[in-house]
């Protein structure tokens, strides 16, 4: 049989170019009463999220899953095979984005496919949902803003506290300047479970019969199957995830770049951590197979405000020392005069709370997925609350924390880098991170060394490193073909 390429993929009808990406019915505002047909790619973990959301939405009908792993196809069908709805499966997206009546694709996969998946499908006309990050690099967010543009495709991100009025009651009270100006936006995704600790150590098998490994791999170059990656741990792994900033942190990410009124991206970028684990049978002590950081302070400068990111995977389970130390997945502002924390205002120098202040709020229509749903009918990006023009400079914020660290090297526990002087926060959030390892692992840091990145300057207009030729190169990453993001979408 004839491999189905991305060469064939471009000379199917339905990414011939804009004009007949246009021209499909799609591109027009929808009737109340015709059905939106979407198909969930990626069915596995945070798919299932996806699949609920839309099955039970009125105005809207699953028309297709497609997942590379076809025991999870089997596993999803089977509920609604079993009342006699149906839905048509497929294991190659291309094909999928063949198919002339699916309007939109929700996407659910490896963050190293979500850019091209996000190209491809509006290429081919459709709409789009995509989970967070849209990217796996700096140069796929802006090729999904392109193809968005190009195709005149609605793309929702997937940073769901967008359509969280809670959140945007406190966004705006820090824009309204009643507080004075914001110095420090500050984010925790310090979460347990899944990966967090030790992973160990998985030997190189032979695939299983049920998944396609080739398209799994997708635009990551080729390399043997573990069962490390497949199905959630690839997140700890540079070919496929972007670490625990680009996981649950790009949620608080995006927070916390949200409250930084009109700066989208940063000047200077900074980070530091490391991966400390239990110790592993049988391997040296303090590593596993992940290649990520598990503890990671990320410091940006955004000509003014601070964004300062905190990561500890090491929580909510006992370590060497018999404690429990607390996870924290939040975001707090720190203004000149005082914090908000937890959808209310301390005022400088005291601990009582006081309500927000009074201040409109504007979001679109529904939960998140709801606000796709409505903006698809209605073919206006502005009815998002998380277009990719929000999505796309939040990934790269997540990116930019990742390149410095990449680019670090080890230095002794007791280097003091600078920035750690520049808030009273930043120098908390390493003490912690110190802290907790010593607490859980029993390394005590300050006599070992930590991943201490370089300071990068970056230039938001350009979205490109100033004079660091090796930081630019991790702006994009070799593509595998036919798994590519194009230059030119």
């Amino acid at each position: 049989m004839k491999r189905f390429t991305r060469r064939d993929f471009m000379k199917s009808s339905f990414a011939a170019g804009a004009g007949l990406a246009l021209a499909t019915p799609f591109s027009r505002a929808r009737g109340a009463n015709d059905a939106v047909r979407v198909a969930v790619v990626g069915i596995n973990g945070r798919g299932s999220s996806h699949i609920s959301a839309f099955k039970d939405m009125e105005g809207v009908r699953i028309a297709a899953f497609c997942d590379v792993d076809k025991n999870a196809l089997d596993r999803r069908i089977k509920p609604f095979k079993d009342q006699n709805i149906d839905i048509n499966t497929y294991v190659d997206i291309r094909k999928m984005l063949d198919v002339k009546n699916i309007d939109a694709i929700s996407v659910a996969t490896t963050n190293h496919t979500h850019s091209m998946i996000t190209v491809w499908a509006c290429q081919a006309g459709k709409d789009v949902y995509v989970e967070k990050p849209c990217s796996h690099n700096i140069f796929e967010s802006r090729k999904c803003v392109e193809a968005a543009h190009k195709y005149k495709r609605i793309v929702q991100h997937g940073t769901q506290s967008r359509s969280s009025r809670g959140w945007a009651k406190q966004i705006a009270a820090v824009h309204s300047g009643k507080y004075g100006k914001l110095l420090v936006s500050k984010a925790w995704a310090s979460k347990n479970g899944k990966g967090r600790w030790s992973i160990g150590f998985k030997p190189y098998l032979d695939p299983p019969e049920n998944l396609d490994f080739d398209l799994w791999l997708g635009p990551a170059l080729e390399q043997p199957y573990h069962e490390n990656i497949v199905h959630y741990n690839w997140h700890w792994f540079w070919d496929f995830g972007c670490g625990e900033i680009g996981n649950q942190g790009v949620h608080q990410m995006d927070i916390a770049r949200w409250a930084i009124k009109g700066s989208a991206l940063p000047r200077s970028v900074i980070s530091m951590g490391g991966r400390w684990v239990e110790s592993t049978p049988g391997y040296a002590h303090y590593t596993d197979q992940a290649q990520t950081p598990n503890c990671q302070l990320t410091v940006m400068d955004f000509g003014g405000p601070l964004l300062v990111f905190e990561v500890i995977g090491l929580v909510d389970r006992a370590g060497v020392d018999g404690k429990k130390y607390p996870k924290k997945v939040t975001n707090e502002f720190y203004l000149e005069g005082g914090v908000i924390r937890d959808g209310q205002f301390y005022p400088k120098g005291s601990d009582k709370a006081e309500p927000l202040a009074d201040v409109d709020v504007k979001m679109g229509p529904g939960d998140h997925f709801e606000n796709f749903i409505h903006a698809v009918r209605s073919r206006k990006e502005s009815d998002l609350n998380a277009p990719i023009t929000e999505g796309h400079p939040s990934s790269v914020c997540c990116h930019l924390g990742n390149v410095s660290y990449r680019l670090g090297r080890q230095v002794p526990g007791g280097t003091r880098p600078d920035v750690l002087d520049k808030h009273e926060e930043i120098a908390k959030s390493w003490d912690t991170i110190k802290e907790t390892v010593k607490g859980t692992t029993g390394l005590d840091v300050s006599k070992n060394t930590y991943q201490l990145g370089p300071m990068l300057k970056f230039n938001p207009q350009t979205e490109r490193f100033v004079d660091n030729p090796q930081a630019n190169l991790l702006v994009t990453r070799p593509y595998r073909a036919p798994f590519v993001v194009p230059e030119k979408v």
